[in-house]
C-alpha cells in the first residue's frame, strides 16, 4: 500500500500527494470515468461540468482545500477539475437521484441508485460522559473507533495511506487511508481525533454546502469531538452521510447528515455508537427525505454489531480492545451481505476493501487490507 507524506503550505501539500501518487491518482480518475459512465450515464466531460458547481461556494468555504486540490492536480499532472469531481463523487452520485436536471440544463431520465457501500462503524468509549456514571478510574480510560470500508474491488489499487503536516501549528497532524486524489476519509489526528463514513442515501443536494470527503477533512483539522460538530453545523452538508466523529476525552457521537440537517446520534449506556448505511434519526413526516433501504442488509449488520458489541465486554466497567474490534469486524454472519462483506455478483457489488480500529487514547490506528479474514496487507497510522 502506498504511503504518502506531504507538509507545508496547502499547495505544497498538495503538490507533494499529486507528485507521489501521480500512478494511484490516475487510476482513481480511471475508475470513477467508468463507474459514473455506467451507473449515471455520464461521461467525464458531464462530470466536470456538475464538479464546476462546487466552486463558487467552495471558495468561499474551504478554500485551503481548493488550493490542496490545485495542488494534487499539478502534481499529478492532470486538469483541477478531474481532482474536484473526485472530492465531490459522493454529491454527483446523489445529485443525479435528486436533480430533474443535469449541469448543462437537459432534463435526464430518472436514475436508480446503484447498490453501493456497505460500511459497519463503531465508536467504544470507556470513560465517564454525560449519561453515565464514571466506572473507571480516568487514567483507564480508552476511546475506540472502528469500520469496515467497503466498496467496489476495482478501486483497491487506489488506496493509499496519506500523512499531512500543515504549515500552520494551530492544525494537528493528519493520517487516513482513502481513494487516491481525495483530501481525506477515514482517519485520526495527533490531538486524538477520529472520524469514520458510512454512506446514505437521502434526497436533497445543496451545492452551497459541504461534500462528503471535504467535511472528513474538515474533521480531521479538529482538536476536539465538539469543534467538529460545531464546523460541521456552520458549514452545512452539501448531500448525505454519516460521519461517526469521536476523540479521546469524550469519546464518539454520530452525525446523521443531510442538506437540511445534521442531527447527533449519541453513545448508549456504556459508551458505544453503531451505523450501518440508513437513517436511524429519520422523522416520520419527512417523507420527502425518501431514506430508503437501498442496501437491505444495513439493518441486519446494525443489529449484527449491537449484538457483538454486547458480547464481547458490553458490561461496564469492562474496556474494549483493538483485538476484540477486529474480531467483531470479520464477522461473516449474513454472508457475502455480511459485516465482512464479499462481492457476490449481482447481488452484492462491494467487498471490504480496508478495515481500521484506531484507538484514539494512544493515537494510533491499526489498519488491514482485504476481507479482515483475506489479508493482502496490514500497516499501522500514528505520529
Amino acid at each position: 500500500m502506498l504511503e504518502i507524506r506531504c507538509s507545508g503550505t496547502p499547495h505544497e501539500i498538495g503538490l507533494a500527494y499529486g507528485q507521489q501518487g501521480r500512478t494511484q491518482v490516475l487510476g482513481s480518475i480511471a475508475f470513477y470515468r467508468r463507474q459514473f459512465q455506467e451507473t449515471c450515464n455520464l461521461d467525464w466531460p458531464a462530470v466536470r461540468a456538475e464538479a464546476d458547481r462546487y466552486v463558487t461556494s467552495l471558495t468561499r468555504l474551504a478554500p485551503r482545500h481548493l488550493e490542496e486540490i490545485r495542488g494534487i492536480a499539478e502534481g499529478s499532472g492532470v486538469d483541477f477539475l478531474d481532482i474536484l469531481a473526485l472530492n465531490v463523487r459522493t454529491e454527483i452520485t446523489f445529485g443525479l437521484f435528486t436533480d430533474s436536471s443535469t449541469s448543462t440544463g437537459e432534463t435526464t431520465s430518472s436514475v436508480e441508485m446503484p447498490e453501493s457501500d456497505g460500511c459497519t462503524s463503531l465508536s467504544w468509549f470507556t470513560g465517564d460522559h454525560d449519561d453515565q456514571p464514571t466506572f473507571l478510574p480516568k487514567e483507564a480510560s480508552s476511546s475506540y473507533l472502528a469500520q469496515n470500508w467497503d466498496w467496489m474491488p476495482g478501486q483497491r489499487a487506489n488506496l493509499v495511506t496519506l500523512y499531512i503536516s500543515h504549515a500552520s501549528p494551530e492544525l494537528p497532524k493528519i493520517a487516513t487511508v482513502t481513494e487516491a486524489g481525495l483530501l481525506a476519509k477515514t482517519g485520526l489526528n495527533s490531538a486524538g481525533v477520529g472520524v469514520c463514513l458510512n454512506a446514505l442515501r437521502c434526497r436533497g443536494v445543496n451545492r452551497d454546502q459541504l461534500p462528503v470527503h471535504l467535511a472528513l477533512r474538515r474533521v480531521l483539522e479538529c482538536s476536539s469531538r465538539d469543534e467538529a460538530v460545531r464546523a460541521l453545523k456552520q458549514t452545512g452538508f452539501a448531500g448525505c452521510g454519516h460521519l461517526l466523529v469521536a476523540d479521546a476525552k469524550t469519546g464518539g457521537v454520530g452525525l446523521e447528515c443531510t442538506s437540511r440537517w445534521i442531527r447527533e446520534l449519541d453513545m448508549d449506556e456504556v459508551g458505544r455508537v453503531h451505523h450501518t448505511n440508513h437513517l436511524l434519526l429519520l422523522k416520520p413526516e419527512e417523507h420527502d427525505i425518501e431514506d430508503s433501504l437501498w442496501l437491505i442488509d444495513s439493518p441486519s449488520r446494525l443489529a449484527r454489531v449491537k449484538e457483538l458489541t454486547a458480547g464481547r465486554g458490553g458490561q461496564k466497567g469492562v474496556a474494549p480492545s483493538t483485538e476484540s474490534l477486529f474480531e467483531v469486524l470479520k464477522d461473516e454472519q449474513g454472508y457475502p451481505a455480511s459485516i465482512n462483506r464479499r462481492q457476490s455478483l449481482p447481488q452484492v457489488k462491494t467487498e471490504t476493501l480496508f478495515t481500521i480500529v484506531m484507538n484514539l487514547t494512544e493515537r494510533l490506528a491499526q489498519v488491514t487490507f482485504g476481507r479482515p479474514t483475506e489479508l493482502t496487507g496490514t500497516t499501522t497510522l500514528s505520529f
